[in-house]
């Protein structure tokens, strides 16, 4: 009796384990469903809609910020040629990031200098295609950062132009940049801001671009200037900007639109980005009182040219240390750039004679420089930076030391290379009757005002 109560017991469990499969197994299926769910990336609405201002911020600094900022600098008979290389450098830019650019940058290969194929035409990219963010688990749509990206590609050559305003042919200028940007942007720009780049593993810190956009088109610059030569009459001739007016427009533009550039490369609508947009004011500010205070000093009047002066140097040194430097750092970067700048601008110049016609080397590449080692000093938790206590002030400045070297060294060399070719096809420089015209007329058939 005992034997066959055990047995019916026994068949009773078996048969409610039975019953309780289905439930549990449905119960497993469900669990295994929802864990993805919970784990997917989160798209923030309010981080794409800062993204996409910010993209828009960051054209608006070259077109019309940077265009009117060199146009007021040159002399009247050469300020349509000025806002025209602008502009079409930046289109040419654009087109040339949507086929290759964004692929030879962000493209996922995993060499150190470029990023490959991959993405050419941009294959692969779509409407639900997502980009990281530096925060875990947060994600922005491929094609904003694909905008964001392709602004800072559009500006940086644009900034070169500076250097040797008044003198290229046009058709010169197009080939040059389409030659520079594919082989010292689009690199550069892979080995600093890529996780596969050399620079990137490295652990340089350029938050927003002092090595690769200011010192990659600074050295760039300064290589033209000695290659295409002077301007007809320098030295002997009047060559002062036409019109303040338009450059503190320009400069004030470049102030605004630079939001974009630093705040929007948080990636982020966040703490990170009230820090940079802090460094961004602060920086600016500081360095334009100083640059005034220095010149006023030096030569007994501030200038407004000195004023706008000292704001570029100002941004263009918090570029890279926006997002690691505290506020007083911001300030004291801002006092030591516009020093540093006003000498390289008024003194080194003046000694070896280069006719660097806006002062692209002085401002970009000097203070990219400065930006960029200040970073690395600066970012210290004990100076009032982000980093921990593990920081080390020493070994982040060699890492800074070797980004600034490599930068000065690829971009100079592939600069050269791409002014001789430019040169070879088409020549670089206009006829100096051209160039005592003025190009508005030799080369684009206009002029800026009518009397």
């Amino acid at each position: 009796m005992k034997n066959l109560l055990k047995t019916a017991g026994l068949a009773a469990l078996m048969i409610g384990a039975a019953g309780l499969m289905p439930a549990l197994a449905q119960t497993a299926t469900d669990a295994a469903a929802a864990a993805p769910a919970a784990a997917a990336p989160v798209m923030d609405k309010g981080d794409v809609s800062w993204m996409m201002t910010a993209s828009a911020l960051v054209l608006f600094m070259t077109i019309p910020g940077l265009a009117l900022f060199y146009g007021g600098l040159v002399r009247s008979k050469n300020m349509l040629s000025v806002l025209m290389q602008t502009t079409m450098i930046a289109c040419m830019v654009m087109v040339m990031w949507v086929i290759y650019g964004y692929s030879a940058t962000f493209g996922g290969g995993t060499s150190p200098y470029w990023g490959g194929l991959g993405k050419m035409f941009l294959k692969g990219v779509g409407p639900d295609s997502m980009s990281a963010t530096f925060s875990a688990g947060y994600v922005i749509p491929e094609y904003v950062f694909i905008c964001f990206q392709m602004t800072f590609a559009a500006i940086t050559p644009g900034l070169i132009i500076g250097a040797w305003a008044e003198r290229v042919k046009f058709k010169s200028v197009l080939l040059f940049m389409f030659l520079w940007t594919t082989f010292a942007y689009f690199p550069i720009a892979h080995m600093v801001w890529d996780a596969s780049g050399l620079l990137f593993k490295m652990g340089a810190i350029d938050f927003a671009g002092g090595t690769v956009v200011h010192i990659n088109a600074g050295i760039a610059a300064f290589v033209g200037c000695l290659v295409i030569g002077k301007r007809v009459g320098y030295g002997k001739e009047n060559m002062a900007p036409h019109s303040m007016v338009m450059t503190m427009i320009g400069a004030s533009m470049l102030w605004f639109g630079w939001f974009g550039f630093n705040v929007g490369s948080n990636l982020e609508a966040n703490g990170g980005a009230g820090l940079a947009m802090m460094n961004t004011f602060i920086a600016t500010a500081a360095a334009a009182l100083t640059w005034s205070a220095v010149e006023a000093m030096q030569r007994g009047k501030a200038s407004m040219l000195g004023a706008a002066s000292g704001m570029v140097a100002g941004l263009v040194a918090i570029t890279p240390a926006c997002g690691t430097v505290g506020p007083i750092g911001g300030i004291v970067l801002g006092i030591v750039v516009s020093v540093v700048c006003y000498f390289f601008v008024t003194v080194v110049k003046n000694m070896f004679k280069y006719d660097d016609s806006l002062d692209v080397f002085g401002v970009h590449c000097v203070g990219g420089i400065i930006g960029a080692m200040g970073t690395g000093v600066l970012s210290a938790g004990w100076l009032g930076g982000v980093k921990d206590d593990t920081y080390s002030i020493a070994a982040q400045s060699m890492i800074q030391f070797e980004a600034v070297a490599l930068t000065l060294v690829w971009s100079g060399v592939v600069a050269f290379v791409c002014y001789k070719i430019a040169d070879m096809i088409f020549g670089l420089r206009v006829e100096p009757e051209v160039e005592r015209e003025g190009l508005d007329q030799a080369s684009h058939g206009e002029t800026a005002y009518h009397t």
